[in-house]
């Protein structure tokens, strides 16, 4: 089965990506809700986030305070390191066991795993292939305000707590620029999946 990386920065247009991938006969794994489930009430992972960060994260339900916790790491690199330290080996496990439960399923298949911290956490060396989503800066930004209902110096500084779009570019097997709308993406989509079905990995279980 052949292990597809898809990652990129926020608000590039990797949800569209994803959604495209699956419709063409992928297995898709979402890090996004794993990392929700991770830190569901009562879990394991939530307890040592507040363990690490304060009850105050926690909301009166007992559920995490989402809000609170983001102001928190955003603005302070080393909580945030502190926060993906925590979670990442927790996210890493189940999408393991997620990837050999499809492997089981359908060993000649694609699976792709979308995870926005892909390469932060070195959780990419363990795939066959990395596809990155890009698009221009200012486009980016315009979209993250939007989607997010973000000010313009908001919306900066969320980008800037993270690895700089052209830096994620060098880890690439894949690149998809998003700029030009999704007729043009889905394209580019259809063309690296052409790639994938015919690479050996996808015909061999390994």
């Amino acid at each position: 089965m052949l292990k597809v990386g898809l990652t990129g920065s926020i608000a590039v247009g990797k949800s569209f990506v994803l959604h495209t991938l699956a419709e063409l006969g992928c297995h898709v794994i979402d890090a996004d809700m794993i990392a929700r489930d991770v830190v569901a009430p009562a879990s394991a992972g939530l307890k040592l986030v507040a363990e690490a960060f304060g009850n105050e994260i926690l909301r009166e339900d007992g559920a995490l305070d989402r809000p609170k916790l983001g102001a928190i790491v955003f603005s302070d690199e080393e909580k945030r390191a502190q926060l993906n330290s925590i979670l990442h080996p927790l996210i890493i496990a189940v999408q393991d066991d997620q990837i050999r439960e499809i492997e089981l399923q359908d060993p000649n298949g694609i699976v792709v795993i979308d995870a926005a911290l892909m390469i932060e956490s070195g959780g990419y060396r363990r795939l066959d292939k990395l596809i990155v989503v890009h698009c221009r800066p200012e486009i980016q930004l315009n979209r993250l305000m939007l989607r997010d209902q973000l000010s313009r110096e908001a919306a900066t500084q969320r980008i800037a707590s993270q690895m700089p779009q052209e830096e994620k570019m060098k880890y690439a097997d894949f690149l998809i620029d998003t700029s030009e709308g999704f007729d043009d993406t889905r394209e580019q989509v259809v063309r690296i999946f052409a790639k994938l079905r015919n690479d050996p990995a996808s015909s061999n279980a390994h």
